[in-house]
């Protein structure tokens, strides 16, 4: 593992530290590939009660790499594919961890980096985070974070929110249940560690069972593979192309109004 994620302790949690604050902790393959490796890593490890999920800098995760995801814009590919599914796949990871998972959001969570914290059990954040998903507006769609995000904002929210491409500021996510709570930065990592020391009081094979009894009440009709594809499919159009050159060089994109 690199140093593009940290894992360290803190009390009865694993901590796990995006760390590409130069890129806004962006989620590159090499990221979710780390990132993939760390909570793998915390499912046996018997040091880790919990796992703690937060970034460096001043972004807790920016989303997509869209440098990166720019290199593959129209491109029927395997990669386009393969992406998507390797992203879906670590949502699903954090999801379904038989341990108890915390976001401790410091800054910006927007698209996919708002996706993580939807997959995290508990979330905590600082009063000036936004959350979003942005990727109508660039031709994308944010089909992987729907179920997450319908389980805790319902649908009137999620329609908002997905179909606006606006932004929502802490308090706002705090209302609308998408967090748990709001800290200021100093304290942010002390809410998360009282919530470890909370969690570590409950019964190892007890928290396991609750959170799959949670999971099945809250099945989703749509496959794991189903989202991915849904993600994948307008990377290869050419609405997605015009969309992300438009972002990439600050103007409108092509649809949006004179």
């Amino acid at each position: 593992m690199s140093d593009i994620v940290q894992y360290t302790y803190r009390g009865p949690a694993a901590l796990v530290t995006i760390n590409r604050p130069d890129r806004r902790n962006a989620l590159s393959r090499a990221l979710i590939a780390e990132l993939t490796e760390a909570f793998l890593r915390a499912t046996t490890d018997p040091a880790a009660r919990c796992v703690i999920l937060t970034g460096t800098g001043s972004a807790f995760c920016a989303g997509m790499d869209l440098d990166e995801l720019r290199g593959t814009l129209g491109d029927d590919s395997d990669m386009v594919w393969d992406d998507a599914a390797k992203l879906s796949s670590l949502y699903e990871l954090i999801y379904t961890l038989p341990k108890p998972t915390i976001a401790a959001v410091n800054g910006a969570a927007v698209a996919g980096g708002a996706g993580l914290v939807t997959v995290c059990d508990l979330a905590v954040s600082v009063p000036d985070a936004k959350f979003g998903y942005p990727e109508v507006r660039r031709g994308l769609v944010a089909a992987m974070v729907m179920p997450h995000l319908l389980r805790h904002v319902g649908e009137r929210a999620a329609r908002y929110m997905l179909l606006t491409g606006e932004l929502i500021d802490a308090v706002e996510a705090l209302h609308l249940r998408f967090i748990n709570a709001v800290t200021n930065p100093d304290r942010l990592l002390d809410a998360a560690d009282a919530w470890a020391k909370s969690l570590a009081e409950g019964g190892p094979k007890a928290l396991t069972t609750t959170k799959e009894l949670l999971r099945r009440f809250g099945h989703q009709n749509v496959s794991v593979e189903e989202l991915a594809r849904g993600s994948a499919e307008p990377r290869l159009t050419d609405e997605c192309k015009h969309g992300l050159t438009a972002f990439f060089e600050k103007r409108p994109a092509p649809w949006s109004p004179r």
